[in-house]
């Protein structure tokens, strides 16, 4: 038997030129979708690869277990919503304020567009973490840490000694505003909580 049919017995999938398999990336996709909308614990691995369409066998191939699997996941969704963050936040053309608004605005939009089903992914996980691995807090803190590090860039200009602080204000209040928004399943909690940060600094 040849390399290639070693690698692919046992039904291991082929891989894609970039190195990952179209059957990786659509695990890792639905799972985050799953964990957005159920958190960790009600994400059942059986639902997981029904959604996906992928047997267990394959799932194994590429991850070692669940527990491994929702870091990956932590980190794809990490890597999604800072990209959404460096879009809304480092846009030049507007002022800060302007950016932080215009990121909440597309925010609100994405939650209605899902029906209020989908949350934070983040914050989700956060509410569960006596359930979870040790690990996963340092990796949900990182995640943060890094979001507080783009706001609080966006936000120097306005006022550089208070800008940290504000950072983390908001992203606390924000996970809140989120959760309180599925809850209603409007997006009133997160317009009022824009309107409470935005008075905070414009007093400030």
């Amino acid at each position: 038997m040849n390399s290639v049919a070693q690698q692919r017995r046992r039904g291991r999938p082929p891989k894609s030129e970039d190195g990952y398999s179209a059957t990786r990336q659509k695990l890792i996709r639905e799972g985050v979708a799953a964990l957005t909308e159920k958190g960790f614990i009600a994400s059942g691995l059986e639902e997981l690869l029904a959604r996906a369409q992928v047997p267990k066998g394959s799932f194994y191939y590429y991850f070692p277990s669940k527990e491994a699997f929702g870091l990956v996941l932590i980190e794809a969704y990490a890597a999604y919503f800072n990209a959404k963050l460096d879009r809304w936040l480092k846009d030049e053309s507007t002022v800060p304020v302007e950016r932080l608004r215009n990121f909440i605005a597309d925010a609100c939009q994405g939650m209605e567009r899902h029906a209020f089903r989908r949350g934070c992914l983040i914050g989700n996980l956060g509410q569960e973490l006596g359930a979870l691995p040790d690990d996963y807090r340092t990796a949900l803190r990182d995640v943060l840490n890094g979001w507080e590090n783009r706001l609080t860039d966006c936000l120097l200009p306005i006022d550089s000694d208070r800008a940290r602080g504000w950072a983390r204000f908001f992203w606390t209040g924000w996970e809140g505003a989120v959760l309180r928004a599925r809850l209603e399943r409007s997006v009133a909690p997160l317009r009022v909580f824009e309107d409470g940060f935005m008075a905070l600094i414009e007093v400030s």
